[in-house]
């Protein structure tokens, strides 16, 4: 009867020790965590991406029903490079600095329009775009000469048309300014 016993015993502490690992599994699973500078938007699989965003902190989630996008809403940098040509035709190599973020507020549209990777999708093509049109208002001459004020043109088209896909920036600048082999 000794043996009976210990398989009895031994039998319940696997049993017990099987439900504790699935309750632990499962309470791992519905946990996640939203560090400082960033925030979450959950996808539900019933009904979409939601619309309001997780802060910072430990936060739960339904298991297999719900799954957290965590982003990243610290300003970042970005640097793009662009060949455009001026007014009076000279090819011109510019490279811009700009230090964006999302709209934490916009957070659910921009999953839903542009997905995880919003802005290396967006800023490289408005960027350029912006560039090309700034560039061609001016003669190459012109555009060592004001310089401020084609930065400042520039810095006004991005961040407004960044806004149209909800992403700030805080700073753009013109930070490389070189002409083609032609116009030395």
């Amino acid at each position: 009867m000794g043996s009976q016993a210990a398989v009895s015993f031994l039998t319940n502490v696997a049993r017990a020790s099987f439900g504790l690992g699935v309750a632990a599994t499962l309470l791992n699973s519905s946990l996640y965590t939203v560090d400082g500078g960033q925030r979450a938007v959950l996808f539900n699989r019933f009904r979409g991406i939601l619309d309001e965003t997780v802060g910072e902190g430990t936060n739960f989630v339904i298991p297999w029903v719900q799954k957290p996008y965590i982003f990243d809403i610290r300003t970042r940098p970005h640097t793009f490079s662009s060949i455009s040509g001026t007014k009076d035709l000279q090819m011109v190599n510019l490279t811009l600095h700009e230090l964006s973020r999302p709209d934490t507020a916009r957070l659910p549209v921009i999953v839903q329009n542009l997905g995880l990777e919003y802005d290396e999708k967006v800023l490289p093509s408005i960027g350029n775009e912006v560039l090309k049109a700034v560039v061609a208002q001016f003669n190459a001459d012109q555009l060592l000469t004001e310089r401020p004020h084609v930065s400042a043109l520039a810095r006004e088209s991005l961040i407004w048309r960044a806004k149209d896909f909800n992403i700030l920036l805080d700073d753009v600048a013109i930070t490389h300014l070189s002409y083609g082999h032609e116009f030395s």
